[in-house]
């Protein structure tokens, strides 16, 4: 076999790998929270694509969260609200809304309000 050949079939599947790596790997994301201090490893992000729970949506809130002071709100609190059809995003929001105007908000309560259909925001 001609070495051009082999290396080009090389070079073709290093790209490929590449691809699906940073598919089900959103490696720029885990490098955006490790900046922000966020503990989550690459494993979890990759698991959370296997459970359906798009990163996209779990770790920008848990970086505001980290950002604003709720260190107690967890990736599987966030995760299980997904799952669950809440609205992530609005929920840390409002939380976060909460806190810097002193009013004491628990992330348990702030998810039934968003699961039982009203707007968190409005109602805090």
């Amino acid at each position: 076999m001609d070495p051009t050949y082999l290396t080009l079939i090389l070079v073709a599947g290093g790209i490929i790998f590449l691809l699906i790596f940073f598919h089900y790997v959103p490696f720029f994301l885990w490098l955006s929270a490790k900046v922000s201090e966020v503990h989550i490893s690459l494993i979890q992000l990759f698991l959370m694509r296997i459970r359906n729970v798009p990163p996209y949506i779990i770790i920008p809130a848990m970086i505001e969260a980290h950002k604003a002071g709720l260190n107690t709100i967890t990736r599987n609190e966030l995760e299980a609200h997904y799952l669950a059809g809440g609205k992530v995003e609005k929920v840390v929001h409002t939380l976060v809304s909460a806190s810097k105007a002193n009013i004491e908000l628990s992330f348990q309560i702030a998810t039934a309000i968003d699961l039982a259909g009203r707007d968190v925001f409005q109602a805090v």
